[in-house]
């Protein structure tokens, strides 16, 4: 875009955050589909601290220390929070997609935006990312709805659970021991015996 002398003026008077601010709100003057644009060349950067990263098959298993959260991942999320290298766009992680070859570039994106959300939902993305204003307030739902895509084999999927602390998961009672109730048994089944199955 050419800048007008107005606002080459503008630009040499401020410095500093307020140079910063003004470039924020010359890019929220951007009609939609250069925002979007914008938003498209961003380099997503994935969490790699305090987090522990198990690859099984065609899925990730993350565990995070700070939350006691276990995510899992299946391939395509995977595959794309792992290039969340602060040097691929999210342009750039289409083209890692696993899709079907008639996967058009539009829906391949909005693959990509699903992932992007759920992980920057559950903490796997270092910093915010700024959504397009096509996907901003939508669900995963409507994202699928939205793009059309047919094979949710594609879809990328974050399956988030609480894992319980080293004190919460001591104090059940193991398989044998005696019981009252269901809830005092590591299995969560306290059987007509009186004993943790």
């Amino acid at each position: 875009m050419e800048q007008t002398p107005d606002d080459v003026k503008i630009n040499r008077t401020v410095t500093g955050d307020m140079q910063a601010g003004c470039l924020r709100s010359r890019a929220a003057r951007l009609r939609p589909e250069h925002r979007n644009q914008m938003n498209s060349e961003q380099t997503p950067i994935a969490r790699r601290s305090g987090i522990v990263v198990k690859k099984m098959d065609n899925d990730v298993l993350i565990y995070d220390t700070e939350h006691h959260q276990a995510h899992c991942l299946n391939e395509n999320a995977a595959l794309i929070w792992e290039h969340c290298d602060d040097k691929r766009t999210v342009q750039d992680l289409c083209g890692l997609l696993n899709a079907d070859k008639d996967t058009s570039r539009h829906q391949k994106e909005q693959i990509i935006w699903i992932a992007l959300i759920q992980l920057e939902k559950v903490g796997l993305l270092d910093e915010p990312i700024a959504r397009p204003e096509t996907v901003k307030g939508m669900t995963r739902r409507q994202l699928i709805k939205a793009a059309g895509i047919a094979a949710l084999i594609a879809i990328p999927v974050v399956s988030t659970m609480m894992a319980p602390t080293a004190a919460q998961a001591s104090t059940c009672s193991a398989s044998g021991q005696s019981c009252t109730s269901s809830a005092e048994c590591c299995s969560g089944l306290c059987d007509g015996t009186n004993h943790c199955a």
